[in-house]
């Protein structure tokens, strides 16, 4: 009982600690935001170049005239994508860079049919997806993984690989098994890595996501965007692209958070 009660203060402190090491990029984005409304009312920008963000916030919350989109229907839809779809990425990336330094000989050939994918331009297999599984989330679930794996295996291969061969060589001569070397040094020793990786994952899948729902979606903030751009109506989609950009923020900044609580030792020696 009284290692928990240790427990949770210390963890409350760090996730505290880390929302106040953050204060500056929240000031830094409100700072943006706030320019950007300053320029367009004071040079009298017009609204299809360029909305002041009152006003693309504003179709997200008040019905309008000229587009009323279920905007609760669309933003969960493209949440659920983007989420789903870095979860999938998280889950076989790092088991396959697992897998790789396992066994070297599934590593040679497995990745250069791997390297072959990531080389080709999403937005030109994008539709062959299509056609071979149709329309839905599992579409675009499927381009958020194709755009967002490769740096998560990668990261997490040279995590597991970064070990000086003297440990090695002194782990193996105590006939340590070779789970045990996995477990208890390679896995720890490549955390921060795997969380480099992941964090290009969190920004990666939602563009994964998108890109899926200007091809293969009727709903979404990927469709708002598509659709608003043929009635050329620009709001909805400035609106679109702070609430992907916000998400996108939120994501990255919650695997931070956990990467401050999964790896303390990392951060003990920073100071701001």
């Amino acid at each position: 009982m009284r290692s928990r009660s240790k427990a949770q203060p210390v963890t409350t402190k760090k996730m505290l600690s880390t929302l106040q090491k953050n204060y500056r990029s929240v000031l830094v984005v409100l700072g943006f935001f706030v320019l950007w409304e300053l320029i367009v009312r004071i040079a009298h920008v017009p609204e299809f170049v360029l909305p002041s963000p009152s006003s693309a916030l504003g179709h997200l919350f008040i019905e309008q005239p000229d587009a009323n989109y279920n905007w609760s229907v669309h933003i969960s839809t493209t949440i659920y994508e983007f989420l789903l779809g870095f979860i999938v990425t998280a889950v076989l990336g790092v088991s396959l860079a697992i897998l790789f330094v396992w066994n070297r000989h599934v590593k040679k050939i497995v990745m250069p049919l791997f390297t072959f994918v990531n080389s080709l331009p999403i937005i030109a297999i994008a539709p062959i997806i299509l056609l071979w599984m149709g329309y839905g989330i599992r579409t675009n679930i499927l381009i958020a993984f194709l755009v967002s794996f490769f740096p998560v295996v990668i990261n997490t291969m040279a995590g597991l690989d970064a070990i000086e061969d003297d440990l090695l060589d002194l782990i193996r001569y105590l006939h340590a098994s070779k789970f045990q070397i996995f477990v208890k040094i390679r896995i720890p020793n490549s955390l921060s890595y795997i969380f480099s990786g992941l964090k290009i994952c969190s920004t990666m899948s939602i563009v994964g996501a998108i890109v899926g729902e200007f091809i293969a979606s009727d709903r979404g903030l990927g469709y708002i965007i598509i659709n608003s751009q043929y009635a050329m109506d620009t709001p909805p989609i400035f609106s679109s692209l702070i609430v992907i950009s916000l998400a996108g923020v939120a994501l990255y900044w919650l695997i931070t958070l956990i990467e401050r609580i999964a790896m303390p030792w990392a951060f003990k020696n920073q100071r701001n």
